[in-house]
């Protein structure tokens, strides 16, 4: 078994003083100490060798491993393991040669400042990442806690806040916290006009106004609510085709011929860190979904240029597929090879080419095959009559 050489330490605002003995005791006796200028400032009485965050930070990983064999102390922010350097190490690194040492999170101390439950907040980060992908939580009664990126970014999400119906959200700054310098900064959503440090959590505690926007995570968003060109998957099949795809925690979708990315979008709220590679050969489609993907709160969403299948060869492999375009044998066969064990595959078709093709493919595969038809209620003159939808026929299957 290998032996523990490198530590990762979680150090607080009060610095080395808030260490437990032990802890205190392995940073004392590192030979190199690895972090940011901050948790240099909080632990200068140490006198060890000191590298600072490499950049590219993904150099970290060779680095230490350069220094296998020393006593090599790595200082994070609050819970090492909690959105921050402790999750990429631990990846990279044989857990075995590591221990961990963790400090009270900026959650739980923002959680503990606020008078808010744990278990009934949403944790989010922006730091670092999109600040768009928080918009995805934006829901009447909510209360989020977010790990900002810098001193502007509250007033950022103030601006998604009031654009969506939520400008009466209670905000609060929070910053250095557990240090003599603590500050505290309280405000509205729609007012929010506070200068705050750079590092801080943000509290926010969503209040809807009665015309705020209505943006669930369950599957089926208004069709309005995309930019579209008419060609999209419409809202009752988009849902009744993301019940089939099953978003899952950090799963990745092949979004095929993905349009202006309602169903890559929607996959990727519908779970935390999903993942969606869109495949699309029309650039204004491409726009469009890259567009939807940061107002919806899917910044992530990649789309890529190509025509199928040939475009599919060396994506990473998918856990489900969605063909709402591009549809032939040959697209299939290539996105099912590449789809995982337990993988969920489904297909879409309006016209009677594509949906010939899906008959044959359900006889030969099996799964499930079924007609989609929906009739929407619009005006006919002064009365109100059925509008009929294009009918979808749906063939669904999983790997196994």
């Amino acid at each position: 078994m290998a032996e523990a050489w490198l530590h990762v330490v979680g150090i607080g605002e009060d610095g080395m003083e808030g260490l437990l003995p032990a802890t205190r005791a392995v940073v004392e006796a590192a030979e190199i100490i690895i972090g940011g200028e901050r948790h240099h400032a909080l632990s200068d009485s140490v006198g060890a060798e000191r590298i600072a965050w490499p950049s590219p930070f993904d150099a970290l990983i060779d680095q230490l491993r350069s220094l296998r064999g020393r006593r090599v102390v790595v200082l994070a922010t609050g819970d090492p393991l909690w959105f921050s350097v402790g999750a990429r190490i631990g990846r990279a690194i044989d857990p075995a040669e590591i221990v961990y040492h963790p400090q009270l999170s900026a959650f739980q101390l923002a959680a503990a400042r606020m008078g808010w439950s744990l278990a009934d907040v949403e944790t989010l980060t922006v730091h670092g990442r999109p600040v768009e992908q928080m918009i995805a939580f934006i829901q009447p009664d909510a209360r989020l806690l977010i790990l900002t990126t810098g001193a502007e970014t509250p007033g950022r999400i103030a601006e998604f806040l009031t654009e969506r119906g939520f400008g009466r959200a209670r905000m609060t700054v929070l910053a250095n916290m557990g240090g003599a310098g603590e500050a505290r900064f309280d405000g509205l959503a729609e007012s929010w006009d506070h200068a705050v440090p750079d590092f801080n959590t943000l509290a926010v505690d969503c209040v809807a106004a009665p015309d705020a926007a209505l943006l669930p995570r369950v599957p089926g968003l208004p069709d309005a609510l995309f930019q579209h060109d008419g060609t999209m998957t419409k809202q009752e099949v988009r849902a009744a085709t993301l019940a089939k795809l099953m978003p899952m925690r950090g799963a990745l979708l092949w979004d095929i011929g993905t349009g202006c990315g309602s169903v890559a979008v929607e996959w990727m709220r519908g779970a935390r860190y999903a993942r969606a590679i869109g495949i699309e050969p029309r650039a204004d489609r491409r726009a469009m979904a890259a567009a939807n993907a940061l107002a919806l709160g899917a910044p992530k969403l990649e789309l890529i240029d190509g025509r199928v299948p040939e475009a599919l060869a060396g994506l990473a492999p998918p856990d489900a597929v969605f063909i709402g375009g591009g549809l032939s044998r040959e697209t299939f066969e290539a996105a099912w090879e590449a789809l995982r064990p337990l993988g969920r595959l489904v297909c879409n078709a309006v016209t009677l080419e594509s949906e010939a093709l899906l008959l044959a493919l359900y006889k030969e595969r099996g799964g499930q095959l079924v007609k989609l038809m929906v009739n929407r209620a619009e005006p006919v003159g002064s009365m109100t009559g059925w509008r009929p939808l294009m009918p979808v026929t749906q063939w669904s299957l999983v790997k196994r």
